[in-house]
């Protein structure tokens, strides 16, 4: 019998691959109702379905693959005592995202091989930053204590002392809520004090991660920290009064890359082949990233300008989605090194 498929109709790069194998319907990600998904046998969906009992309770899905990291929109615990198979795709920007990263701290003057990048958080994401930060001589500092309690490999330092040893501090955790390490609101009031003067603060994680409203009272009229903030508490709604504090500020689109969407699409497909006993033609999209070969600040700071996005955000904050869902994706600077 023939797999139904309702698919997120903003997914570059899989129109036409499915329809060989399966039945498919393409619908916008605030469209997917339980009238709509009632018969489906998967959805492939991005950041802003939710995907909970009011959406599945009457449906046959089975399986749920969404083309980004997080997983904040999916009910897992609902989906998995009702046999209902979830995956993302973990990593599938994170060459975009050390893109980003590094790009503005090269802009605002981050100097890797005399200054100290603190990351908080150090997985797929993380993971990437550091290592690019090593390539260019930087001293790398991580805070990662789920990593540090499983006993993954790393040397890994309090917050407190990461957050006043760094000259800057990027985010890369995700949204957690609550257990032992919950992140909502990881960097408050009193994180915030601790930053060195002149430090750089970036948040390209989960707008939450930061409490927003700490972050406006830090960076009022004689502060001296630069913030480069890409998530935001309440998005798609942006504080201007934030958003005109900030150096750098743009629309959730860190790890929006050409290569980062290409493999997140590769990444969805493979997980609906896996639970749907399906094979699809994948061919032409990104595989696994590598750390570019005699990587240069030269060469990310070509590779891309935050400020140029940022303009666009800061002359018109209500567009937020919709600068965020016409963006021209970019080659990752891998892609344009090597083509260059």
């Amino acid at each position: 019998m023939t797999k139904k498929i309702i698919i997120d109709d903003n997914i570059p790069f899989i129109e036409g691959r499915l329809e060989p194998v399966a039945e498919t319907v393409y619908i916008d990600q605030f469209g997917f109702t339980p009238e709509l998904v009632k018969d489906a046998d998967a959805l492939i969906i991005r950041t802003r379905t939710l995907c909970n009992e009011a959406l599945l309770k009457e449906s046959g899905v089975k399986a749920i693959s969404t083309a980004t990291i997080g997983t904040d929109q999916i009910d897992i615990p609902w989906c998995q005592s009702n046999g209902i198979q979830v995956a993302n795709a973990p990593g599938c920007n994170a060459p975009g995202v050390a893109q980003y990263v590094w790009s503005s701290l090269l802009r605002l003057g981050f100097k890797p091989e005399k200054m100290t990048l603190g990351i908080v958080g150090c997985g797929n994401v993380g993971s990437v930053v550091a290592e690019w930060g090593r390539k260019l001589g930087c001293r790398i500092l991580v805070n990662d204590p789920p990593r540090e309690e499983a006993g993954l490999p790393g040397e890994y330092t309090p917050l407190e002392t990461l957050l006043r040893e760094a000259d800057a501090v990027t985010l890369h955790t995700p949204l957690i809520m609550d257990g032992n390490h919950p992140t909502y609101h990881l960097i408050g009031e009193k994180e915030l004090a601790l930053l060195k003067d002149g430090a750089i603060f970036i948040n390209a994680a989960r707008g939450p991660v930061t409490d927003n409203d700490a972050l406006i009272e830090k960076l009022k009229p004689g502060s001296s920290i630069r913030t480069v903030i890409d998530t935001w508490e309440g998005e798609p709604v942006v504080k201007k009064e934030l958003l005109d504090l900030v150096d750098i500020g743009t629309f959730h689109i860190a790890g929006y890359s050409k290569q980062g969407k290409e493999r997140a699409t590769r990444m969805a497909i493979e997980n609906i082949e896996r639970f749907l006993d399906l094979q699809v033609d994948k061919s032409g999209l990104a595989g696994p990233h590598s750390v570019p070969q005699g990587l240069t600040a030269e060469a990310i700071v070509e590779s891309y300008n935050p400020y140029a996005d940022t303009v666009e955000l800061k002359a018109n904050p209500s567009a937020f989605d919709t600068l965020r869902r016409n963006y021209d994706y970019r080659d990752e600077t891998l892609y344009q090194m090597h083509n260059s």
